[in-house]
């Protein structure tokens, strides 16, 4: 099966992960975030914050990993038994993941400028 050259898969998503893991902790890094700082300062950040998600993405086929939308309710119960996370934290991976995908695609097809200002309408 062939795959959209700019399509968004699990890979990607996981390899960006380990980017931002190599960057430094998560607290030091929201840190860098205007405003983020202040509002972060009391709050406990776990460094092990993507290992419940690189789980999940380990614990997929590649054919999983490139088309989501086979993943389907029995595949869902494996990759939670697999990484041993729960159905609900499978979903929400793959709804998030869903969100993200539709984000990049709207970046990807020039709908960038369009996205920002609806996100700056939303304050």
């Amino acid at each position: 099966k062939k795959i959209a050259k700019n399509q968004f898969g699990f890979d990607d998503f996981l390899s960006q992960i380990q980017q931002i893991k190599k960057m430094g902790n998560m607290k030091d890094l929201m840190g860098m975030i205007p405003g983020a700082g202040k509002m972060l300062k009391d709050v406990d950040i776990d460094d092990d914050a993507f290992k419940g998600i690189e789980a999940i993405i380990h614990s997929m086929t590649v054919e999983e990993r490139t088309r989501p939308q086979v993943i389907n309710g029995s595949r869902k119960k494996r990759i939670a038994k697999g990484s041993g996370t729960t159905v609900t934290e499978v979903n929400q991976l793959l709804k998030q993941f869903d969100q993200m995908s539709k984000m990049m695609k709207m970046m990807q097809g020039g709908k960038g400028k369009a996205m920002m200002n609806a996100l700056g309408k939303m304050r």
